[in-house]
């Protein structure tokens, strides 16, 4: 890259304001189409949809996925009992299905809650962060207001010499 390019570039983005910082701000596309790409919104009733639908899920495994557990046990000490292998193997089956099972419930349950509470937890993130930066400004304000003329010495620190 040429000097004389590298100018221009620093100059177009002085003149564009590019050198400053910008939070929560998406640049407007190019073609002046209206986008909203790049924004993460979520609503309160798009999280209670999800924790119903988590809540549903695991109301029907607990109901249905288990129907079989008592009858496929109690069939595979049958089994056992009389000597079959498959008794060990149905067994192992049951227990590794309870297993999943379980699994897969708590994972409902805990989709279930966290939908349930994600929305109330981060609601005072906006307020919090929009403090924190109020208080920025302010500090950052301070930085402004000069308490003496510029170059001035501190006549405690420089007392003035008499001749």
């Amino acid at each position: 890259m040429a000097w004389d390019e590298w100018e221009q570039l620093k100059t177009g983005a002085k003149d564009r304001g590019s050198g400053r910082m910008q939070l929560n701000h998406l640049a407007d596309p190019i073609d002046g189409s209206s986008s909203t790409y790049g924004d993460l919104k979520v609503s309160d009733s798009d999280l209670v949809a999800i924790g119903k639908e988590a809540h549903s899920l695991y109301d029907q495994l607990w109901n249905k996925a288990r129907v079989a557990q008592s009858t496929s046990d109690s069939a595979a000490g049958d089994l056992a009992k009389q000597g079959f292998t498959l008794g060990r193997g149905l067994k192992h089956v049951a227990q590794r299905w309870d297993d999943q099972l379980r699994s897969l419930l708590d994972a409902c349950a805990q989709i279930s809650n966290h939908m349930h509470v994600t929305k109330k937890i981060h609601s005072g993130d906006d307020g919090y962060i929009g403090r924190q930066m109020s208080s920025i400004d302010t500090l950052d304000a301070g930085f402004d207001d000069r308490a003496g003329e510029p170059g001035e010495k501190n006549p405690v620190y420089y007392p003035k010499k008499k001749h």
